[in-house]
């Protein structure tokens, strides 16, 4: 009887292919991040040709893909956000700082009771907080938009006048702005917007993530060109 040959090179196991794959994986996500950054062209050839085997060849480009963020959208978004921490639930809110504009967004679940343009107490706190760190950079921005956006869980319970979710997101965006004017905002610098239940973050079909849906934004649109800003007094 024939003896079994034995195999040369065994084979590699499964979970070794999957494994490849994912370093595979991370390997693109880190380069896209990294470009996605402020990047330096030379040393990104170096990199990538690195996992090619190529030759590396100089240059001596940089090249800025995402504009750099002003002291003044970072001291205005730094200051909103150390005042609702004190009155706000971290949830409640976001702040950021893009391009040329520092966002405040306001979910309404936290800021107005449901399908209604009444604020909540802790909301009554909050916003004129907002209004002082606004209040202190207001020369520094152009203009001052708020932008309302509803989704209507009951109609069956919206207050006399409210007819749809673009009434509603236009009210609670007069109802901020008012609060902003009544604690020092320039209203000439306040602009009004809504867009009912047409613009959600989120899509998926998931309760929480649509409960972010709806959300009042504050933009604040900082001048292109302006002054040194002086430093704070202690």
């Amino acid at each position: 009887m024939a003896r079994k040959k034995k195999e040369e090179c065994p084979a590699a196991p499964g979970w070794l292919i999957s494994f490849s794959d994912l370093m595979s994986l991370l390997l693109t996500f880190f380069i896209l991040l990294y470009a996605m950054s402020v990047l330096d062209v030379k040393k990104l050839m170096k990199f990538l040709w690195y996992f090619q085997g190529e030759k590396i060849k100089e240059y001596s480009i940089t090249v800025a893909v995402v504009p750099p963020i002003s002291l003044l959208q970072e001291d205005v978004a730094k200051k909103v956000k150390q005042r609702l921490k004190r009155v706000l639930p971290i949830y409640a809110y976001q702040i950021d700082s893009i391009e040329n504009y520092v966002l405040i967004r306001l979910f309404n679940d936290i800021a107005f009771k449901q399908d209604s343009y009444i604020l909540t107490p802790d909301a009554q706190k909050a916003i004129p907080e907002i209004a002082k760190a606004i209040k202190k950079y207001q020369n520094y921005f152009d203009n001052i938009k708020i932008i309302g956006h509803a989704f209507i869980k009951n109609k069956s319970k919206l207050p006399p006048g409210i007819k749809d979710s673009w009434d509603l997101s236009i009210k609670r965006a007069e109802v901020i702005a008012n609060i902003l004017i009544k604690n020092g905002i320039d209203r000439k610098k306040i602009i009004l917007e809504a867009y009912g239940d047409t613009r959600p973050i989120y899509k998926w079909k998931n309760p929480i993530l649509q409960r972010m849906n709806d959300r009042v934004e504050i933009f604040l649109e900082v001048k292109q060109e302006r002054p040194d800003i002086l430093k704070e007094k202690k």
